[in-house]
């Protein structure tokens, strides 16, 4: 076999590469085979020599990170045909030889430890589009707007009239007929979207029953918690006294019962309580779970947000704050974040729940793996309960100190789920703070989820988290719908109206941007799996684990089959 190394540069930290070789008997028809190989961060070379040593040597000891020679930004020297690396790196292939050399860039570090490390394995939703996750974003991609005008009850004498309501939800097969009358929407929604999220982790019911439920937790939050029977209770107590108040009104209307009832339903015995912080509650729930997995208390943590506010309590509570678009006339363009005619936001509900598991634990039971949590910061802006500072010191002080825990540069970050509300303020206090984070926005691509299923609220994290893993996933960006006259302060790329094609990197997403902000970053896992190498009669098997889930590596074959090179039998699985 005569492997040649053929490296290339795309944009940024973007690399392919790919190994060439001419088969043995083949060498006539000028026929090549090409191992292909793209990969997504600062660990190019470290994956690029550890794939070449283990497919051209006779033995294949597994794809394996260098202790302490973590690369930096990789960059291809212009005369000469060798990757950059922050330490002399050689590698005694019997066929093939691939030098690195010192550069002088130094990336944070990030986590190594598979006990440490956070990944996500299941998502689950509840949505104005549905129940379905993939469903929920093939709709954002297509751009269609989820707000309509309210018919659960007669807002007609209310200045704003419409809203992201769900419609048709089904608790069927999730929550017992009886129970279902009597909770509160919040924890229906929570109910079905942790176990849906379950499901799509590979731990339904009988699977969850083979893993140590005392260290699995729940940690779902609400910002209002359920109001519909808080409201109920006091109009019960007004109209009819006190007797007349169901004895379900206190457990069924604190904000921690969402997560309890979740973990009473499976028998979870791990942390279990809930976060209320308005519009930051997923994230910081994200935010606290992965720290219990990183602190060695949980396996498994079900985390996110639900929330069910379209109540009239809850629309005459914004209104009386002045925060709700008031375009009555024409809903569905109504949520318009960054654009010049804003004037409000507009009121969503649903759920969005992740399951986030330890590396080690999920590659043990063969989970399938759709992203990884890199790390998160919260803190307080310490200015005003519902604006936010105009320089957005807060949050971009937030988003540093995400990128320190995540150990991530701002040039790795190609894309931003953004809070935006559609605020006259906000939008653009959002804008600074990342302005003053990310200096060049010329490769960054930013969308606004809430542009077409409204502000959640409390389950808002949720969802664009989910929508933040499907662009990792799919390599499209659903599109900020109603961008008519942008801002010309916002140099971001928008996805304006359209969605966009796009290789994402490493993305954070940002919720809460008046008094509490939490930032987490989450990234790209395409090479963790089992990969074997045959070569002769030696069979090597190895999980791609350890550092090497930083590289992501993804193979791709332009050859007809694996085993037209001679004693060597390639096969890849991947999550």
């Amino acid at each position: 076999m005569n492997w040649e190394p053929s490296l290339q540069r795309r944009k940024g930290t973007f690399c392919y590469g790919q190994l060439a070789t001419n088969p043995p008997g083949d060498r006539e028809s000028g026929k090549r085979g090409r191992l292909r190989f793209i990969l997504l961060d600062r660990h190019f070379l470290e994956g690029a020599m550890a794939a070449a040593s283990a497919v051209v040597g006779a033995t294949f000891q597994g794809l394996r990170a260098v202790d302490g020679q973590r690369l930096s930004e990789v960059s291809l020297l212009k005369e000469r045909n060798v990757w950059t690396s922050s330490a002399q790196l050689r590698f005694g292939c019997r066929r093939a030889g691939v030098r690195a050399m010192a550069a002088t860039v130094t990336a944070p570090k990030r986590e190594t430890d598979p006990k440490k490390r956070v990944v996500i394995t299941g998502m689950g939703v509840v949505s104005v589009f549905g129940n379905d996750v993939d469903v929920f974003y093939d709709k954002l991609l297509e751009g269609q707007s989820g707000i309509s005008l309210i018919d659960r009850f007669d807002a007609s004498t209310f200045p704003t009239k419409f809203g992201g309501q769900i419609r048709g939800f089904s608790s069927q097969g999730y929550i017992d007929g009886k129970n279902d009358r009597r909770l509160d929407d919040c924890l229906r929604y929570c109910l079905v979207s942790g176990q849906k999220a379950l499901e799509h982790a590979g731990l339904g019911k009988e699977n969850l029953n083979q893993i140590d439920k005392q260290r699995v937790g729940v940690l779902v939050g609400t910002g209002m918690g359920g109001l519909s029977v808080f409201s109920d209770g006091v109009q019960a107590l007004i109209e009819k006294g006190y007797k007349r108040i169901t004895p379900f009104f206190i457990p069924y209307a604190i904000t921690n019962m969402a997560s309890a009832l979740l973990a009473i339903e499976l028998g979870l015995m791990g942390p279990n309580y809930s976060i209320s912080t308005a519009c930051a509650t997923s994230n910081y729930c994200f935010y606290a779970a992965a720290n219990h997995i990183r602190r060695g208390e949980a396996d498994i943590m079900i985390a996110g947000g639900t929330e069910a506010a379209i109540i009239p309590v809850g629309l005459g509570g914004f209104v009386a704050c002045r925060a709700l678009s008031t375009r009555n006339d024409d809903p569905q363009t109504a949520s318009r974040p960054w654009d010049k005619d804003r004037e409000g936001f507009v009121m969503g509900e649903g759920a969005g729940v992740l399951i986030m598991e330890s590396l080690e634990h999920a590659l043990k039971r063969g989970a399938p793996i759709l992203a990884e949590y890199l790390g998160g910061a919260v803190n307080c802006d310490a200015y005003h309960m519902t604006d936010p500072r105009a320089d957005g010191l807060g949050v971009s002080s937030c988003i540093e100190r995400s990128l320190e825990d995540a150990g991530v540069s701002p040039e790795e970050v190609n894309y931003i789920n953004a809070h935006a509300t559609s605020t006259i303020v906000g939008d653009l206090a959002e804008v600074n703070a990342l302005k003053k984070v990310f200096k060049d926005s010329s490769e960054i691509k930013m969308n606004a989820t809430k542009s077409m299923i409204g502000h959640c609220l409390g389950a808002a994290g949720g969802l664009e988290a989910i929508a933040t893993v499907k662009a990792i996933n799919t390599g499209w960006l659903h599109p900020t719908i109603n961008q008519f006259n942008p801002e010309e302060a916002v140099t971001f790329d928008t996805v304006p109206n359209v969605k966009k094609q796009h290789d994402v990197h490493l993305s954070p997403t940002l919720l809460g941007l008046e008094v509490t902000t939490p930032v987490l970053f989450l990234a790209r896992t395409t090479g963790y799996g089992q990969i074997t190498f045959r070569c002769g009669s030696e069979t090597t098997a190895a999980v791609v684990a350890a550092n090497i889930g930083d590289v992501h590596l993804r193979f791709f074959y332009s050859w007809q089959a694996f085993g037209q090179i001679p004693g060597l039998v390639v096969k890849c699985k991947f999550a």
